[in-house]
């Protein structure tokens, strides 16, 4: 597909203001008497343009992943510590309140659920009874405001990849009944592992995940189909991270208020690593390689267990009410059309102790640091003078559990997705010194793209296309509750693949990413540190900033592409915009 130049479309802009404004000369002193009350006085001195640094970047980390902050879960005790820094954040980077009611939060209403066990779970096949360990074989959450779990002898049925796609010609359920039963799925696309001739080859995306990869869909997928547990195959390469990742919930979750109709959600789900899945199988004369080969054809049909699968526990139960924060620079010419920024806030709260006796986990980098880049951001457009559309800053809250903040933002927006020129969302930056590359998620998806790859060549970066597509980053983050409203997006994630380090090369940058995705992600040791050198970060933000500065500035509505998903959605609303 040959793809026109965004800039033919969107013509590159100066930034206004990058200059500092004129400042008007005092009255001539012999218009007024000395020291009459009524003579003008003269303007203050103009407060210097703003730039971004890497010490306020570290600074507002340092705090926002300090132990005081306790990991800054939704609805845990230091929320309203988090939620009154980032406002006093916003406010000292001189943004105004756009939150409701002219303040600057939106209540997120959610239900804190969390597995008091101890869950059990057996397997029965015949006369064999498999309990699963509720850490080394499965990781399982409930979402329903339940105060017990207890599920009695349901059917077991293994569901292939659990994908119904029909404008890809797939599904994997044939309409099987899985009401009341437990279904077990494999992660990722159907051709995530194809091979020449398969059925599945080239129909999601080859190595880049869809939405039918997501865990998320395939939850949502047993939800419409009634099962009342689901299971998803933990394997590394397939989830794009490790055990370590998919097995810290805890037993603890958290779901936004579920709108009039939904369907309800499976009473357990989560994931399961695949030797325990493979065991499961195998007692029940099945094997899971030629499942997996067979779930890779059109011709798949779900697979009856011939298992029963009980489980009980005890659950409590919380109503919060957690809070997105919003500021925003009124437009100076059209202010109802929108350039939005987000990060998330929240962490991972506190685990149970490490090696070192640590139990908070920070999220320092994941995404601490975003924020500090989008603070930063916000603080150098504040001290010029306003662009053209509309500036909003978000500080998600939820992202961790489900995309929750942003989500329950895009069903009640304060600004309508409609007039939402795009979404820029820092989520995950690296600490590792400058780049001379900037990494694209979700290629082929809309002409921010090409933005991008204009604005990076002008810091003289090259644009890299994400180097683990399988991990689907491009569904796993805030912007993407956006994007499934149509708006254009673009994510900056340093998960999305190794970047070419001005010291040590991509070497380096797989290095630092295999080690932070192994070690630290979503872990006690995601902390800040004085030794980070945020150089590389400071170019993200400085990029993105002069994408939004483009785009606010600018007349243009950047375009979904015709090969994706989201085109439809965005011109069904395409009037409101002309």
């Amino acid at each position: 597909m040959t793809m026109r130049r965004l800039s033919v479309l969107i013509p590159i802009i100066a930034v206004a203001g990058c200059a500092t404004a004129p400042v008007p000369s005092a009255p001539p002193a012999d218009v007024y008497p000395a020291g009459d009350p009524y003579a003008p006085k003269a303007p203050p001195p103009p407060v210097p343009a703003a730039e971004i640094t890497t010490e306020r970047m570290s600074e507002i980390t340092r705090v926002l992943a300090s132990d005081e902050m306790l990991g800054r879960a939704p609805g845990g005790p230091a929320e309203q510590k988090t939620v009154d820094y980032l406002i006093a954040q916003f406010q000292g980077a001189g943004l105004e309140p756009a939150g409701e009611n002219g303040g600057w939060t939106q209540r997120v209403p959610m239900i804190h659920t969390q597995l008091t066990g101890p869950l059990k779970i057996d397997v029965r096949h015949g006369g064999t009874t498999d309990s699963l360990s509720p850490t080394d074989d499965v990781s399982m959450t409930t979402v329903l405001p339940v105060s017990e779990v207890k599920i009695v002898d349901a059917p077991m049925v293994f569901v292939g990849y659990g994908v119904t796609a029909p404008e890809r010609g797939w599904d994997d359920f044939k309409d099987v009944d899985l009401k009341g039963k437990v279904a077990l799925f494999l992660v990722n696309d159907p051709d995530f592992q194809a091979a020449a001739g398969d059925d599945s080859a080239g129909k999601f995306g080859d190595k880049t995940m869809t939405y039918y990869g997501r865990w998320t869909y395939k939850y949502e997928e047993a939800a419409r189909r009634g099962a009342i547990a689901a299971m998803v195959v933990h394997e590394t390469d397939g989830a794009g991270y490790g055990w370590n990742v998919a097995g810290s919930s805890a037993g603890e979750n958290y779901a936004i208020e579920l709108p009039a109709g939904a369907p309800r959600p499976p009473m357990l789900q989560g994931w399961i690593q695949r030797p325990a899945a493979e065991r499961l199988l195998k007692r029940a004369g099945l094997d899971y390689a030629t499942l997996k080969r067979q779930a890779r054809s059109r011709a798949f049909q779900p697979v009856d267990m011939k298992s029963t699968y009980s489980a009980s526990t005890a659950v409590t139960v919380e109503q919060i009410v957690s809070q997105n924060v919003l500021g925003k620079l009124t437009g100076a010419s059209r202010p109802d059309e929108v350039v939005s920024y987000g990060g998330h806030w929240d962490a991972y709260g506190q685990g149970e102790p490490d090696a070192q006796g640590r139990t908070v986990r920070p999220g320092a980098a994941d995404d601490a640091l975003g924020l500090a880049a989008m603070i930063e951001i916000a603080r150098k457009f504040a001290s010029r003078p306003r662009t053209e559309r509309t500036l909003l800053f978000a500080a998600w809250t939820g992202e961790e559990s489900g995309l929750l903040g942003s989500e329950y933002y895009a069903q009640r927006p304060l600004y309508p997705a409609e007039k939402m020129v795009a979404n820029l969302t820092l989520d995950t930056l690296q600490w590792a010194g400058p780049v001379k590359d900037a990494l694209l998620i979700g290629k082929g998806q809309s002409e921010m793209e090409t933005i991008l790859a204009e604005e990076a060549a002008k810091q003289g970066r090259y644009v890299t296309v994400e180097g683990h597509p399988e991990r689907g980053l491009f569904y796993r983050a805030d912007h993407f509750s956006f994007a499934k409203r149509g708006v254009p997006v673009l994510l900056d994630m340093a998960l999305a693949g190794a970047y070419d380090l001005e010291t040590g090369g991509r070497e380096a940058g797989e290095k630092w990413l295999s080690d932070f995705t192994g070690t630290c992600y979503h872990q006690t040791c995601d902390a800040w540190s004085a030794n980070w050198d945020l150089r590389g970060a400071k170019q993200e933000a400085d990029l993105f900033y002069a994408i939004g500065a483009r785009l606010a500035n600018g007349r243009a509505w950047p375009q979904w592409l015709p090969s994706s998903e989201f085109r439809k959605v965005r011109e069904e609303s395409a009037a409101q915009r002309r």
